[in-house]
């Protein structure tokens, strides 16, 4: 791992840091705990066009399959890649 210098928060912090800083209706907290962040931004990064070997980077998973369980596309993302394979054809 490269050292950035940074500290790293652990997931006790974060978690602390995630209920301050997004409270909903002045009640601390959203609801979600960082694995859901995890699997938002992985599922982000491959919508926008991430390759698989960055997102096993980004993940820190040496398998793709294990990947698959943190990324999950839109209907809309896979009714797009998937007219790649006939343009104009909505059908598929």
């Amino acid at each position: 791992m490269t050292n950035t210098g940074l500290v790293r928060l652990s997931h006790g912090q974060a978690r602390t840091l995630l209920d301050v800083h997004a409270t909903v209706g002045g009640m601390p907290g959203t609801g979600w705990d960082l694995h859901e962040y995890w699997h938002s931004g992985l599922t982000h990064l491959g919508e926008a066009g991430a390759s698989l070997p960055m997102l096993m980077a980004k993940s820190r998973h040496r398998k793709p399959e294990n990947v698959g369980r943190y990324f999950h596309p839109s209907a809309e993302k896979i009714a797009e890649a998937t007219s790649l394979l006939v343009p104009g054809d909505s059908r598929r």
